[in-house]
């Protein structure tokens, strides 16, 4: 490769997950601190980070789609009098495929992995010299104590406490390319939480594989969960909502269910995945926890909080799931209600070992039954709707509308609802939901909350 002139702007395009999310904004915040700004709206950008996503079938695919796109346009913007963008794959994919990435296209001048990436900045300037850099190095801890403070990203952040993954769920990569799993310091995560409150955040997010793993030392030497975490947060001084995000049944402890009945900052929100109501199935995913175990979880958490929303994840038509087994799956749905959910066709995975099982599914059969699992799940989702109507709550703003004087937020219970008034970015703003549709409420206002 040839060397370039060093990047002035970037773009970060992030896939997936919501880690992602957050991956991509701190590699947007080491760029900020080399003093490359953010690429205006329309305009190419110098540098661009393919920040991927390795669950769904033909990831890797779909990145050299990308790559090819960018090839194209870097070629049309030379053409007039413009630069080829130095492009950078990160993410999961990258850790998986990194050197076959390398091999197969010479346009990508840096590949790093998920807990790699706070060696972006070095890796960029052998880049800009013509040398290509690899590094899917694991060092989890290592990449957070080298990351710079937190930056101001609206009302709503995330917030990392906990990677990677060692529940091996037979379907899944997540252990291969985010590693064992790893939860940061106690200290270090207030003392993040604190500098994104005096950024502007109202609400924080708690982000993990599996998010309530997390375990550490609080401020007196003593062990604590998620729960313990919670509570600490809550103490924060203009921190208005809690949530966290994507939990797993087997590290459920009682003191985070506890929390939901006594923290308020703490949203009536749970994001609980079950993928499967079938335990023969369950069985066959290394899940280790069965349908009836998840039920009884959920009664736990509406013993404390009645009216708390729950979502989940679901996988039809994994190896050797039959009719029965779907049906198992729409009882659950059906019997835990819930508020919105992720449904997805089983996409075998490199190196799974489900990838490998017998009793494959066929993809029209698979069609078929996501068809009519969403049809279910909406049915519910659009009731939880129906039955909020008339409620009062807070939503806390964070963009404008397509109409003048429309605001969109989000309610308690992380459904979307727009509005119109004064209002503006940040606000907490107290409403009453007049109407229900599938996808969003609408509300009138009450007042505006003093910040």
């Amino acid at each position: 490769m040839k060397p370039s002139a060093p990047p002035q702007t970037y773009r970060v395009k992030s896939f997936g997950c919501q880690m992602n999310v957050y991956d991509g904004e701190r590699m947007a915040e080491l760029l900020a601190e080399r003093g490359i700004t953010p690429a205006p709206e329309g305009e190419e950008a110098d540098l661009v980070i393919l920040n991927t996503c390795h669950i769904r079938e033909k990831a890797a695919e779909k990145v050299y789609s990308d790559i090819g796109r960018l090839v194209l346009a870097g070629k049309q913007a030379e053409a007039n009098g413009g630069r080829q963008p130095l492009i950078a794959v990160a993410g999961c994919v990258a850790q998986a495929e990194g050197e076959e990435i390398m091999a197969r296209a010479p346009a990508v001048s840096i590949v790093v992995g998920p807990q790699a990436y706070h060696r972006l900045p070095e890796m960029l300037d052998k880049a800009v010299q013509g040398k290509r850099a690899t590094d899917t190095d694991m060092p989890a801890i290592a990449k957070f104590d080298a990351l710079p403070a937190r930056r101001k990203r609206g009302p709503s952040a995330f917030l990392t406490v906990q990677e990677g993954c060692d529940k091996f769920c037979t379907y899944c990569v997540v252990p291969y390319t985010r590693g064992a799993e790893i939860s940061r310091p106690f200290s270090h995560l207030v003392a993040e939480a604190q500098k994104l409150v005096e950024a502007g955040a109202k609400e924080i997010t708690l982000l993990g594989q599996n998010v309530n793993a997390w375990s550490g030392e609080d401020d007196k030497g003593r062990r604590t969960g998620l729960g313990g975490l919670i509570r600490a947060l809550a103490q924060i001084d203009g921190l208005a909502r809690i949530r966290y995000t994507t939990s797993h049944p087997n590290d459920m402890e009682e003191d985070l269910i506890a929390a939901h009945g006594e923290i308020a900052k703490l949203m009536p929100y749970l994001h609980l995945p079950v993928q499967s109501g079938s335990d023969r199935v369950l069985k066959a995913m290394n899940r280790q926890h069965t349908a009836q175990s998840y039920l009884k979880l959920i009664e736990a958490f509406r013993a404390v909080r009645p009216d708390i929303a729950l979502s989940g994840d679901f996988i039809v038509g994994f190896p050797g799931e039959t009719e029965a087994d779907f049906e198992d799956t729409l009882r659950i749905v059906d019997e835990v209600r819930y508020a919105a959910c992720f449904s997805f066709k089983y996409s075998p995975r490199p190196g799974t070992p489900a990838a490998t099982m017998d009793g494959q599914i066929a993809p029209e059969v698979m069609d078929e039954r996501l068809q009519r699992l969403q049809q279910r799940i909406g049915a519910h989702q659009l009731a939880f709707n129906q039955a909020s109507v008339g409620k009062t709550c807070t939503v806390l703003v964070e963009r404008t509308g397509r109409h003048p004087g429309q605001w969109l937020g989000k309610s308690p219970w992380l459904q979307s609802v727009w509005f119109e008034g004064q209002a503006a970015i940040g606000d907490l703003v107290e409403v009453t939901l007049a109407e229900a549709g599938p996808n969003s409420l609408k509300g009138l206002v009450r007042e505006v909350l003093p910040a």
